[in-house]
């Protein structure tokens, strides 16, 4: 054996639509964020410190700012201020910056209807899903939801698929204050906040990536070393010319297993040919292109491991209709286990992620962050294997 390498039950889907705003969607962000944390802070029970000099008198209570001042200090109507805060596509940029910030000034700050007051708290949290197309994630899916349902929790689904306005439909949910915390299941912020904005944010989780530059709590596997026991099987079989599909660059997962294949390749003494490695989007098309395009060159792979099962299904597909024969001309392995990887003909091998157990954890350490413990940024692994079916053989 090779040595390892270094060292209320229901989902309600959030859609994302496009009426917003095209110009000043930072600004606003910051804007969105800055009243997120001025609402933390009046949340909390101590008493405010008063600014030096400034007169304090001990028996008048302090009241909260109401729609009426901000309208007064913008020089507007309420309607119009309720328009700018909640519907900022029906006014113009103008209107909308100058209530933004006369908000900000009087310290006001909008209260979801559907917030429980008495205990501050929505008992709902959003989960970012990449693209909730791609079946790998419905078990994780599945694994937040069952979780938070035992807690009383509902679970907001926003997809990121193929958007390209939407920060502000998830930043409008926190500053309503319509959710308690969010899990992630991509590398990415689905929208722009420093490090310093992101500790004014609910709390938060990563579940499947990471992302170090975030410092979040995060649950997934060790992908390079996935990758690098999935290409020993295939080596221990015979292949020495075996093509990667790979997904995009810019996903920390996929740079793992990237570098899961290619030190498995250089500790077995193969020299890594980058004309054998394709790179996909994670879809079907993708695995069939990629694959197509390995099969181009002089002397084709022998064996190909993919970074995804639905990326290795359109390889397979792609490959019978070329008339060959998997495992016989070709063996594939994939990655994820999704349902269809053992129900295809030939059953795909693959490694097996505990999908939905990587979303119980997640949501377990969310609810830890939402009842005040202190839970410590990092990653939490998971096991994963390497599951034998009949899409690979030895070569003869």
């Amino acid at each position: 054996m090779k040595d390892s390498p270094h060292d209320a039950r229901r989902i309600v889907k959030l859609k994302i639509h496009h009426t917003f705003y095209e110009n000043s969607v930072t600004a606003s962000t910051h804007y969105l964020i800055k009243m997120f944390s001025m609402s933390v802070t009046r949340d909390r029970s101590a008493p405010a410190v008063p600014r030096r000099g400034e007169r304090v008198k001990s028996n008048k209570q302090v009241t909260a700012a109401t729609m009426k001042d901000v309208a007064l200090k913008a020089k507007v109507s309420t309607a119009t201020v309720s328009r700018a805060l909640m519907n900022p596509d029906k006014v113009s940029q103008s209107t909308r910056s100058r209530v933004e910030q006369a908000a900000l000034e009087v310290g006001y700050f909008p209260q979801s209807m559907g917030r429980n007051v008495k205990r501050n708290e929505s008992r709902t949290i959003l989960v970012i899903v990449p693209d909730i197309c791609d079946p790998f994630f419905s078990e994780i899916i599945r694994g937040i939801e069952v979780t938070a349902a035992e807690q009383g929790y509902l679970v907001l689904i926003g997809d990121c698929a193929h958007q390209n306005q939407k920060e502000k439909t998830f930043l409008n949910l926190i500053i309503t204050k319509q959710i308690d915390g969010m899990v992630l299941l991509s590398s990415r912020l689905p929208f722009d906040a420093s490090v310093e904005e992101q500790r004014n944010l609910p709390p938060m989780v990563m579940s499947n990536e990471f992302a170090p530059e975030l410092e979040l709590p995060t649950v997934h596997i060790d992908n390079l070393t996935a990758a690098f026991n999935a290409m020993n099987y295939l080596l221990d079989l015979g292949h020495k010319r075996i093509g990667c599909i790979a997904g995009p660059e810019d996903m920390p997962l996929c740079h793992y297993r990237l570098q899961g294949y290619v030190q498995a390749l250089r500790r077995s003494g193969i020299v890594v040919d980058p004309h054998y490695i394709a790179r996909g989007d994670f879809t079907f098309e993708a695995g069939a292109n990629a694959l197509k395009q390995l099969l181009e060159q002089p002397l084709p792979p022998t064996a190909v491991f993919c970074h995804s099962d639905v990326m290795a299904l359109g390889a397979l597909s792609w490959a019978k209709r070329q008339g060959l024969k998997v495992p016989d001309d070709l063996s594939i392995i994939g990655f994820d286990n999704i349902a269809l990887a053992e129900f295809c003909d030939p059953p795909l091998t693959t490694v097996a992620q505990p999908r939905f157990d990587i979303g119980r954890e997640a949501m377990l350490l969310l609810l830890d962050q939402m009842q005040g413990q202190n839970v410590s940024s990092g990653s939490r692994l998971m096991d994963c294997e390497l599951i034998i079916r009949g899409s690979t053989r030895a070569l003869p």
